[in-house]
């Protein structure tokens, strides 16, 4: 039965929001985690752009479409934090990293954080990161039921324990830390919401624990010698006036840092895998695009170049968005659209549905990488129709330091293999975490002859 989440005030001309709660507590979270996209074209269709449900927990208004997004995002008259809204799904595990700052606290936090990603400190990590590409690339073995899902994993855990530590890790370890980071990223949407031994929460919080440890043992190394790596950089980073991270601040930014680089990249590569396995003439076009360039592995002058993977990293984004929600907390009242929302509520912008709204996008559901060619730009249409790096002043501050890597991997991923899927094959996409495919994304992997 409809309801509203709260009155307007008396001659405020604001409408009230409208949904369809579900039973407290629970709700309509196993339907809309499990059934993301009908669930959003339903509400869409019977309550319009915002509408309220209890979700996980919470008394939560979900904003459909790219006005409703820019008006969250931009935030511009303070009413929506970061903090409050992301500390309840990842707080206790990804403490004080920088999306769970706000306002002055996180201004002054980003511009130290800056630092670490300069032009220059960009061009040496992508100089850091090629030859581990390529050794990890070549470890591959070639067949039928070759799991793109893990692999890619694998190597993207190995690239930020390599360009963002700067350490060695054996494979146990490795093992070890990419195991308590798939551990803290799922307890955030745990249905439990204390620490029951064996269930997601506790798991959780156990991770952190490790994870903790982890830099920590590292950390006065990298404040006494330094180095190219992101988290020498963060250990360095200065702003003109002088102001430096504590170790705490070190080890929070770099613990949420490393889930952010090598979790939402690994579901980029993987989406564009799975539709350049579907598609063989964008997987061809953009082969032929990475030999032309005539270089094993790309340089940071080559990143421009790179048109056929750009538009395909967009499309593979606008498909999957790798953070499929932005949730935010209203600390005041405010209005959205003309609906007015109170204070203490969960805003959801739901990047994931928002992306395939046909309102917005032509035939969303069609693998379409030139709805991001010049000729077309569809998503040019409105600032926020595509938000897979969120916006305003919490706007992705690794977007550049994405964009080189996936390019990076995938210029010598085309260069040395082929892969296939059945006709008719179709992923089953988990989406009741960060998205994935539940079976791992089996491909027919061939060698190819040459790397050059």
């Amino acid at each position: 039965m409809a309801s509203i989440l709260a009155r307007p005030p008396e001659g405020s001309g604001l409408k009230p929001v409208i949904g369809e709660p579900g039973p407290p507590y629970i709700g309509n979270t196993l339907r809309t985690m499990r059934r993301p996209f009908q669930v959003a074209r339903e509400r869409y269709a019977q309550f319009g752009p915002v509408t309220w449900s209890w979700l996980l927990g919470q008394r939560t208004v979900t904003v459909q479409g790219p006005e409703a997004a820019e008006q969250v995002l931009v935030n511009r008259d303070k009413a929506f934090a970061n903090g409050p809204a992301w500390s309840y799904f990842i707080g206790p595990f990804f403490h004080r990293g920088i999306m769970l700052l706000d306002f002055d606290e996180h201004l002054h936090h980003r511009r130290i954080m800056q630092q670490a990603f300069t032009r220059p400190r960009l061009h040496a990590y992508m100089d850091m990161m090629a030859p581990s590409i390529g050794e990890s690339l070549d470890a591959w073995r070639p067949g039928p039921g070759f799991k793109v899902y893990d692999h890619v994993k694998q190597l993207t855990l190995d690239l930020a324990t390599d360009v963002f530590m700067g350490v060695s890790l054996d494979r146990a370890e490795a093992d070890r830390i990419n195991g308590a980071f798939i551990d803290a990223v799922r307890a955030g949407t745990a249905y439990v919401r204390f620490p029951v031994p064996g269930l997601r929460w506790h798991r959780g919080v156990r991770a952190r624990k490790v994870l903790e440890g982890f830099f920590r043992a590292h950390l006065p190394a990298k404040r006494r010698d330094g180095g190219d790596d992101l988290f020498a950089a963060l250990c360095q980073a200065e702003t003109d006036d002088g102001h430096r991270f504590t170790d705490d601040d070190v080890v929070n930014h770099m613990i949420f840092a490393l889930m952010a680089a090598h979790d939402t990249t690994t579901i980029t590569l993987t989406t564009m895998a799975y539709h350049l396995a579907r598609h063989p003439e964008w997987q061809e076009r953009l082969r032929e695009e990475s030999r032309a360039l005539g270089r094993p592995v790309l340089e940071f002058a080559d990143l421009d170049a790179m048109t056929g993977i750009d538009m395909v990293m967009k499309e593979a984004t606008r498909l999957v968005a790798p953070v499929p929600a932005l949730p935010r907390r209203t600390v005041k009242d405010t209005a959205i659209l003309g609906h007015h929302v109170p204070a203490g509520v969960t805003v959801v912008v739901p990047t994931l549905t928002n992306h395939h709204m046909p309102e917005w996008w032509p035939d969303p559901e069609r693998f379409d990488p030139e709805r991001f060619s010049p000729e077309r730009r569809e998503d040019k249409v409105h600032r926020y129709a595509w938000e897979p790096f969120g916006g305003g002043a919490h706007k992705c501050i690794g977007l550049h330091f994405a964009g080189m890597q996936v390019k990076s991997i995938l210029h010598q991923w085309l260069l040395r293999y082929r892969w296939s899927v059945p006709a008719g094959y179709e992923w089953p996409l988990d989406t009741t975490s960060l998205p994935s495919p539940k079976d791992g994304l089996p491909v027919r992997l061939e060698r190819l002859e040459t790397t050059g």
